[in-house]
């Protein structure tokens, strides 16, 4: 037994002393988003009392609900151009809702990284990316793209299946409305009178909660459809194979909520279902709800994370899932630009209970006239009973004619924000800490969003993008200027002197806000009437000579001034045109005497983005006001 013993002992050290082979890692995930169009969480899994949702509520209680998941913004396309690349719409110049920008080299949307790394990637179908999608980026895109149709079925496969049901137009539109929900059954449709959720900031009336009814329906029709392609994946065997993740655009496509920065429209569900081979660091547990705060910039760093893929050093946004993640977003930020024919240059910065909203152009009302939004059922009652006097309180204040300076609201006790604190002592130091957030963040971004459009355009076309007009060592004080001027635009009387010198600087686009905050002081700043006339005459950008033409004609000198914009509206760039119309259409009854002129802008430019018809809108809305007839307006 001696000599035994002494045979086996180092044969067990030998074996012990052997390498044990490592697990072998799991095959790279296949990943699935799900997206919608112009919803809130009205979901079952979001506690909402009237949402008929089963498929997400089902795919929540096998996932991850965030509770806290924000979009840049509250519309479509600048928020589509951040997801996509992983970069603010304002860093990319893809801010302004209908442009075309030019993305430089180095900035890719995200797939292509996809791609290079073997994956499979589809996009059913909607890009809408506000500039043309680089070559590479899809494997597919269009209304036939599916993981089913790749022919290596052992390739890993990223696949976006969009739902454009949702749509505003789906409330609007009453054939689009009843084909999307025309196979809901009577459990399935909605009571609008007993609809508990419906907002104060609409007129209590049959109609607009028939659109509110409706968005209910839609979304239901929408849970069917997600629970169609979650089959799909179980059918092919893929479910455990795949993590899902749901999200929406923006918020619910009705008046204060689509295209605005309150929570309404940019709070947004996000659901993510992660099969248990791939979960780490106890992420992805059945049933868990986050709090953590995400940004729709994270969708695109967080697939790459957990596809094991480096992020790129440029990318803005930041991984939430997967591993070796960083430190949990204090803030989420967003913001609200051209909409279509109008501006309304507005930031916001959200923590997880406040709100902070810095309104760049005050002077103009909330709900500026825009044709789009004007289609929809809510907004024709809301401007009717407005105009009537009707109107309770809550929804009233959006008609006022002009918006405070800085909003603040506490949206655990306001969830409406309804209350702007702002002016509470009791809230300074939070006003003061978001405010600085907000500043900190416009210049650390380099918001291209405070250069004015025209001006954008101009430099696009010399350095061959947007993305480096305020960039580069020689643009870093320009930027941090330009940041500045801008703020100072909206302080008041006291800003004067400064504004006065802001109309010297080098650069146009610090000249165009001197100009345009001297125009909001007004006659207390008339003393600044010498120097605007020259620059209404001297300076070598349309853009602030326009700016210039609306300072003195709120100083009460439209003389000088309406040659100018006339000039303009009628020879200038596409969005110089549009920013005298707009002028013209603020001014009222100073415009009188160009009213001829105004009518022959009414004829569509074929040499101009989408006709010049934005021109168009707001010159037929100048003249219906001043000669008070209704024309149609295309």
């Amino acid at each position: 037994m001696s000599s035994l013993k002494h045979l086996f002992t180092p044969l067990i050290l030998i074996l012990f002393a052997l390498p044990v082979a490592a697990e072998e890692a799991p095959p790279r995930p296949n990943i699935l988003w799900i997206s919608a169009e112009d919803i809130s969480a009205h979901l079952g899994c979001y506690n909402d009392p009237h949402a008929i949702t089963p498929h997400l509520d089902q795919l929540s209680t096998e996932g991850i609900r965030y509770t806290h998941a924000f979009t840049t913004a509250g519309v479509c396309a600048p928020c589509r151009s951040g997801i996509i690349t992983g970069m603010y719409q304002t860093t990319l110049g893809t801010q302004h809702m209908r442009g075309q920008a030019k993305l430089p080299e180095q900035i890719r949307p995200f797939p292509i990284y996809l791609r290079q790394a073997g994956y499979y990637c589809t996009n059913n179908s909607k890009q809408d990316y506000q500039f043309k999608t680089p070559k590479g980026t899809w494997d597919v895109s269009s209304g036939k793209a599916h993981w089913r149709n790749r022919t290596d079925k052992n390739k890993p496969f990223f696949a976006v299946f969009n739902f454009t049901g949702c749509h505003e137009s789906g409330i609007a539109s009453e054939s689009k409305y009843k084909s999307v929900t025309k196979n809901l059954t009577p459990q399935q449709r909605q009571d609008a009178n007993a609809l508990t959720t419906f907002p104060p900031y609409y007129p209590e009336s049959p109609i607009a909660r028939e659109d509110w009814k409706r968005n209910y329906e839609l979304i239901t029709a929408m849970d069917a459809w997600a629970g169609k392609l979650i089959q799909q994946l179980k059918d092919d065997e893929l479910y455990e194979e795949t993590i899902i993740v749901y999200w929406s655009d923006h918020g619910v496509g009705l008046p204060r909520a689509k295209r605005w920065l309150y929570d309404s429209g940019t709070r947004i569900p996000l659901i993510v279902r992660i099969p248990e081979k791939y979960r780490v660091d106890g992420q992805g547990v059945p049933g868990e709800v986050s709090n953590r705060l995400v940004s729709s910039i994270d969708f695109g760093p967080t697939v790459l994370n957990l596809a094991g893929l480096e992020v790129p050093d440029h990318v803005q946004g930041e991984a939430f899932l997967g591993r070796h993640l960083p430190q949990a977003r204090k803030y989420v930020y967003g913001a609200r630009d051209r909409m279509d024919e109008r501006y309304d240059i507005i930031r916001m910065v959200r923590d997880h209970r406040f709100q902070y909203i810095r309104n760049y152009e005050p002077l103009k009302t909330f709900y500026q006239y825009m044709n789009t939004a004007e289609k929809g059922a809510t907004m024709a009652v809301l401007r009717k009973r407005h105009e009537a006097g009707k109107l309770r309180p809550a929804a009233d204040a959006y008609f006022a004619p002009t918006k405070p300076v800085e909003e603040l609201y506490d949206c655990e006790a306001d969830p409406h924000e309804l209350k702007n604190i702002a002016n509470d002592p009791q809230y300074a130091e939070k006003l003061r800490e978001l405010r600085t957030a907000h500043l900190t963040w416009v210049k650390e971004t380099r918001d291209l969003g405070l250069v004015a459009e025209p001006i954008l355009l101009e430099r696009e076309k010399v350095i061959g993008h947007r993305y480096g007009i305020l960039r580069g060592p020689q643009a870093d004080a320009a930027a941090n200027r330009l940041a500045d001027t801008a703020a100072l635009a909206s302080s008041g009387p006291q800003a004067t002197n400064d504004l006065l010198k802001a109309l010297d600087d080098d650069d146009s686009a610090v000249r165009y806000w001197g100009a345009t905050g001297l125009g909001n002081i007004g006659n207390p700043a008339k003393q600044a009437s010498d120097e605007l006339k020259r620059v209404l005459l001297k300076d070598d950008s349309p853009v602030v000579q326009i700016a210039a033409a609306r300072a003195l004609c709120r100083m009460g000198q439209p003389q000088p001034a309406l040659p100018v914009l006339v000039k303009h509206l009628r020879n200038g760039e596409q969005w110089e045109r549009l920013h005298a119309a707009i002028v013209l259409d603020e001014i009222e009854d100073q415009a009188r005497p160009v009213t001829q002129q105004m009518h022959a802008a009414l004829k569509p430019r074929p040499d101009l983005y989408a006709n010049g018809k934005y021109v168009v809108r707001v010159i037929n809305r100048a003249l219906n006001q001043l000669e008070g007839t209704s024309r149609q307006v295309p």
